[in-house]
């Protein structure tokens, strides 16, 4: 009985899909019924129970096993048991059994993981999202291939890999601001070694190509992210003016060797083919770019600076002395005093030409020195030109070598305008000689050991979480040394080592002495201590690097027999570091942190009952006394929850009184009005019938005393009914 069911299950597995019909299905999704498939043809796979696929032998040993990606995470495999055929209109399965019951086993494992078998249908019946499932695949692969056009190819630029090529790039383009120029007028030095020459300019230029994509690709923060897209690096590279830059020094400009030789110039021929690569001249904001991250990553910023400087004025040296020895060949060489000659066979070698010309252009652009006096008006424009450029250019150069040197001894300065401030203020208070000089040697010892600095400022302008990583890679491990805050959590010693500061102490000062009162704790960093007795001479400890001491103090346990207050002297016996802690700071931090405060406490205990140092009663009855303040702090709170509640359970009825009295007032104007309403229209109506009887002449005067009578009534309110009735009976009457 199952088997016409099969067949009509394996009935819909030959789908044909044109063209216009793929795209009608991809533009909208169908929501065919459990019983019906797309076409809206009746199926009777939800009727089919799972059975387990037959063993078919492959057909394609050597075609690999195909599974969707959406199907990864199911136990399905497909198997083809025939080569599918494929075509540009159609997608045809020729076995229809096999495929149809491994249709109903994918049915079944999908329906048991979205327990929906009309989203399993969809998806798993016809071949046409497989089809587009494998096109994008190849696309993806295709995009995904690692090339410099590809999606993946990225350059991050703060990698070290970017900086080692900068540096290279930086290597290049160096060598063209030296020797395009160079070469273009010096022809014994272009004609030396042609065959290294050509090597070195084709290399340059493969550096300068390369360059160019990974420029292209050079990731940069959008958001505070880095893009990755490279299509989007792309648009953002061409987007700016760089591109214009590195394309025109890319422009092949050595096709002039065609008809302009390279080895063409002499004495006679000026300038030397090379030249035309002057074009390459126009990477130097790459080298500007690496200079400034040398200037950011290097530990001696300002020493950098220097380097840069004289750097320029170098090639700017060297330019000027390439571009002298040019006007000299347009002039004639040797034709007067100004120009270089070229007679003799020691002027017509390459280093005295350079050399001479390079001595020239250090002369006129420092303005240092005699010159020959130029005697043309070419040679008179550029001396004033050379002149001009020298007072300009140097003047700012100089000017920042200057405040270069000086900002580099800023720390001296300042420390020395520290100390200078201590020495007057101590020769105005005529403070002794031994004194003065321990303060100078502390000021000597602090300035050796780099101790001078000040960490607050120097690291006021860096972030919170910045600082806090600063001081826990300087002092976590020395606050570790401290036995109880051992095991605290990392957020407590995190915000414990922002609050050490340190402090630097003379040979012979005392730390702490016996019975001041505990207010910091101290970490020796460097240095060796001695506690002393009470005579100042016996020694009784020995601290050094690593030692704590004063830990109990800061915590302020009830029951401490010594009242928080200092055992023993503790005194210097070199110049000693140390690292100091303060209570306030250490209550501060221990607010937010309950449980390593309670953990802090019964630590401090166990130490000072090693020593015998603590009254049990006492601290039994501090701990009481914490714990009634405590109750009654709680019962305080609950007592005012309840007045609280209590208070706005009667602002409610404060406000539904009001409204219901702001009701009541409405009500009583409303009848106040209706009441004066009829008060004035029977006020009329009394006007009209007093007019009525006194032009009445056979009135008697009983009427006109009753008529007084009525309007006496009327004025106290009588009722209207009540007058009429009186006053017919009086008319009958």
């Amino acid at each position: 009985m199952w088997i016409p069911m099969m067949a009509a299950a394996a009935q819909h597995d030959r789908v044909v899909l044109s063209p216009r019909r793929l795209q009608q299905h991809q533009q909208q999704q169908h929501t065919p019924s459990p019983d019906r498939d797309r076409h809206g043809q009746r199926t009777y796979l939800h009727m089919v129970p799972m059975l387990p696929p037959p063993a078919v032998p492959s057909t394609n040993e050597g075609q690999d096993t195909i599974i969707s990606d959406r199907l990864q995470d199911t136990s399905f495999q497909y198997t083809p048991t025939a080569p599918s055929v494929i075509s540009g209109n159609a997608f045809t399965t020729p076995s229809k059994i096999p495929n149809s019951i491994n249709k109903l086993n994918l049915m079944q494992s999908h329906s048991n993981k979205w327990g929906s078998s009309r989203k399993v249908h969809e998806r798993s019946t016809g071949p046409d999202w497989f089809e587009t499932k494998m096109a994008n695949a190849k696309l993806e692969k295709k995009r995904s291939s690692k090339c410099f056009w590809s999606s993946s190819f990225v350059v991050d630029p703060t990698t070290h890999f970017h900086y080692k090529w900068l540096m290279l790039v930086t290597v290049t383009i160096l060598y063209n601001l030296v020797f395009v120029i160079g070469r273009g007028v010096f022809w014994e030095l272009n004609n030396a070694m042609p065959t290294i020459w050509w090597i070195l300019d084709y290399a340059s230029d493969g550096i300068y190509v390369v360059d160019t994509l990974v420029h292209a690709h050079e990731g940069f923060l959008d958001q505070g992210l880095m893009v990755r897209n490279s299509h989007k690096l792309r648009e953002n590279y061409f987007s700016t003016s760089k591109w214009k830059s590195d394309f025109l020094s890319l422009l092949p400009t050595d096709l002039a060797y065609l008809w302009w030789p390279s080895g063409s110039c002499s004495a006679d021929v000026l300038p030397c083919p090379v030249i035309v690569r002057a074009n390459r001249l126009l990477r130097v904001p790459r080298m500007l770019e690496f200079f400034d991250r040398t200037e950011t990553k290097t530990g001696y910023p300002n020493v950098f600076r220097i380097c840069k400087v004289v750097f320029a004025i170098l090639i700017l040296i060297h330019w000027n002395s390439c571009l002298y020895f040019a006007i000299s060949y347009v002039i004639g060489f040797g034709s007067d005093n100004w120009v270089y000659n070229l007679q003799g066979a020691r002027n017509s070698s390459l280093s005295r030409q350079y050399i001479y010309c390079f001595y020239w252009s250090t002369l006129t652009l420092t303005t240092i020195g005699e010159t020959p006096q130029p005697e043309n008006e070419l040679e008179h424009v550029f001396v004033v030109a050379d002149f001009l450029a020298g007072v300009l250019i140097f003047a700012t150069i100089v000017g920042n070598i200057g405040s270069m040197i000086s900002n580099m001894n800023v720390a001296r300065v300042e420390f020395q305008n520290r100390m200078d401030g201590v020495k007057q203020y101590m020769a105005f208070r005529r403070v002794s000689k031994e004194l003065e000089a321990r303060v100078i040697r502390w000021f000597a010892y602090t300035w050796a050991n780099k101790q001078a600095l000040d960490e607050e400022r120097v690291l006021a302008a860096l972030p919170d979480k910045l600082k806090a990583e600063i001081a826990i890679h300087v002092h976590l491990d020395t606050l570790k040394k401290v036995e109880i805050f051992q095991d605290c959590e990392p957020g407590l010693l995190e915000e414990l080592v922002l609050k050490l500061r340190l402090q630097v102490f003379s040979p012979g000062d005392y730390i702490c002495r016996k019975g001041d009162v505990g207010k910091e704790m101290y970490i020796v960093k460097r240095g060796i201590l001695s506690v002393v007795a009470d005579d100042q001479k016996t020694e009784i400890a020995t601290l050094s690097a690593g030692s704590v001491f004063g830990e109990v103090s800061v915590l302020e346990i009830a029951g401490n027999k010594t009242g928080n207050r200092r055992t023993a002297n503790v005194r210097s016996l070199g110049y000693s570091d140390l690292f100091c802690l303060s209570k306030r700071d250490l209550w501060e931090t221990l607010r937010d942190y309950p449980e390593a405060r309670h953990s802090l406490m019964q630590r401090g205990c166990q130490l000072l009952r090693k020593d015998r140092l603590l009254d049990e009663d006492a601290f039994l009855q501090a701990q009481t006394q914490n714990e009634t303040i405590n109750e009654a702090v709680s019962r305080l709170d609950t007592t005012m929850k309840d007045v609280t509640t209590r208070l706005s359970n009667l602002v409610t009825e404060y406000y539904n009184q009001n409204v219901k009295l702001n009701e009541k007032i409405t009500e009583l104007e409303e009848q106040i009005r209706v009441v004066k309403y009829h008060s004035i229209t029977d006020s009329k109506y009394e006007d009209q019938q007093g007019s009525n009887v006194e032009n009445d002449s056979t009135s008697s005067s009983s009427q006109s005393t009753v008529f007084g009578t009525y309007a006496t009534r009327r004025s106290f309110n009588v009722p209207k009914n009540s007058w009429a009735r009186r006053r017919r009976k009086l008319k009958s009457t």
